[in-house]
């Protein structure tokens, strides 16, 4: 078993920034803004070969307005957040009290002391934002009055992290083990959630893992961080990742959210498979396509999501999955689910739909199944002729990458079509069962291409050919020289055998 450390202390303390700083992994967007983390977040480390599980929570306030653009933050979400620490001191065996050594002690200090006593957790109060130890005894002296061992440190600098590890290591070391000690864990299935704000990806999470895990709000935007769930179905480890919604980039106007798109796009790349969700009452819209696009480019493995699919009605809903199925033409592979976040319909099938796409992902085919495959494959229907050559398959191999990717090898590669390239993606998906998962063909040529066509009497880098050696062309160079020495025609070279038949 690992340790459970949890991050607490009001806003703007530096929580996310020591966070980073002790996983030495940049997890928790830091930034100046008050109230910037909201949901937990996860994170795994070992010091001192004890595996901890350490989580950033947001700023806590007590008894502040929770409706939007009031609060002591602005953002209106101070209840959900104190909910969410409270859930995070739950389930840790150690809590980190993070306080601003510069502001010195805060009444909201106060207020989150008194809930850390109140959990009954070992408490260690880690005084931020002293940048030297000729400072420690001026920052120290207001936060005696709590109670707790103390420990001063600078997470934006550096100053005395290697001293705070160490206390963390000992305070752990009575709930964690020795990494040596224990076996292997299993990461399981990642799988991370892409979408517009709003489009109910936090709500997708709280409905499959049967808790309000997630902050769940109508106002876009309230998901910031990409945030790991981890729970467990049937000794199967599951992993979301939550992430900010993705608006276009001329519509970002805080540098905050751009961070949090930038995080969103690189987590769909780390992930397993990647959920794209839909707002179905929107449909489609151009910064979905743009997303199908880009998912579509990368090779992601995805399944699209159309959710609040309850908000249609009946009448309107045939329109609605035809027009899904119009705009996925150019990549029908994609496997669509139509969910409802809030009534919890569909969203069962998307565990099982994920477990088969990483299936086919992990499929590897022998060379010979390939190369008899390709055979059939290009019989059944030959490739168009393109400047009056033919394209010729030698053989195929599969490369060794995350998505099923096939090499053919041909004698030019640039003379194949784009929609003989499909023909054979196709094929192939049908010929080796491969339905939901991205499929990549490249062709290469098995020689270096030509730079000239061969010519009559020419070699093909443009040599002389077998006809031209030794012989003078009329009016060169070598025929003139021969008619200086000999006063008037050139005379012929005779052969060899010429010259004994004339003796005899």
């Amino acid at each position: 078993m690992s340790a459970t450390i949890a991050l607490i202390g009001r806003p703007n303390v530096g929580k996310s920034t020591l966070f980073n700083r002790i996983l030495r992994k940049n997890l928790a967007i830091a930034h100046d803004t008050p109230g910037v983390t909201r949901d937990r977040i996860l994170g795994r480390t070992a010091l001192a070969g004890i595996e901890i599980d350490f989580i950033d929570t947001g700023g806590m306030v007590v008894g502040e307005d929770n409706a939007p653009g009031n609060g002591l933050t602005g953002q209106g979400f101070e209840k959900e957040i104190l909910q969410q620490a409270g859930d995070a001191m739950a389930e840790s065996d150690a809590l980190l009290l993070v306080v601003d050594g510069r502001e010195g002690l805060n009444p909201l200090d106060e207020e989150a002391a008194a809930l850390a006593r109140d959990s009954g957790k070992p408490v260690l109060l880690v005084v931020n934002k002293v940048d030297g130890s000729e400072l420690e005894e001026q920052a120290l002296a207001e936060f005696y009055s709590l109670g707790f061992e103390m420990i001063t440190v600078s997470a934006s600098h550096g100053y005395n992290l290697y001293a705070l590890r160490d206390r963390i290591a000992r305070l752990a070391m009575d709930y964690g083990q020795a990494e040596s000690e224990q076996d292997e864990l299993e990461k399981g299935l990642r799988i991370a959630l892409l979408g517009k704000p709003n489009a109910g990806k936090s709500s997708i999470i709280n409905a499959i893992i049967g808790e309000h895990r997630l902050i769940v709000s109508d106002v876009a935007g309230t998901t910031r961080d990409a945030v790991d769930v981890s729970f467990d179905v049937a000794e199967q480890r599951y992993t979301f990742v939550d992430t900010a919604g993705v608006r276009r980039k001329a519509n970002i106007k805080e540098s905050l959210e751009r961070f949090s798109v930038v995080r969103s796009l690189k987590s769909s790349r780390k992930a397993n498979v990647t959920v794209m969700v839909v707002d179905a009452t929107e449909g489609l819209t151009r910064q979905d396509k743009r997303l199908l696009e880009f998912l579509i480019r990368e090779k992601t493995p995805f399944m699209l999501v159309i959710n609040k699919i309850d908000l249609i009605p009946r009448a309107d809903d045939h329109m609605l999955r035809e027009a899904v199925n119009r705009e996925l033409r150019f990549a029908s592979h994609v496997p669509v689910l139509y969910t409802s976040a809030l009534k919890k319909r569909g969203v069962r099938k998307l565990l099982p739909l994920a477990e088969k796409i990483v299936a086919e992902c992990a499929l590897r085919v022998s060379t010979g199944l390939l190369n008899r495959t390709m055979s059939e494959v290009v019989e059944k229907h030959q490739a168009p002729v393109v400047r009056r050559k033919r394209p010729k398959f030698f053989y195929m191999t599969q490369a060794d990458a995350e998505v099923p990717t096939f090499v053919f090898f041909v004698n030019d590669h640039t003379i194949i079509k784009e929609n003989y390239a499909r023909y054979l993606e196709n094929a192939l998906r049908k010929m080796l069962g491969i339905e939901a998962a991205p499929l990549d063909i490249i062709f290469r040529s098995s020689h270096e291409k030509r730079k000239s066509e061969p010519k009559r009497g020419i070699k093909a880098f443009g040599g002389a050919g077998p006809k031209d050696k030794g012989s003078i062309k009329k009016g060169s160079v070598k025929e003139e020289a021969g008619a200086k020495k000999t006063g008037g025609k050139a005379k012929a070279k005779r052969s060899p055998k010429t010259r004994q038949n004339k003796k005899r």
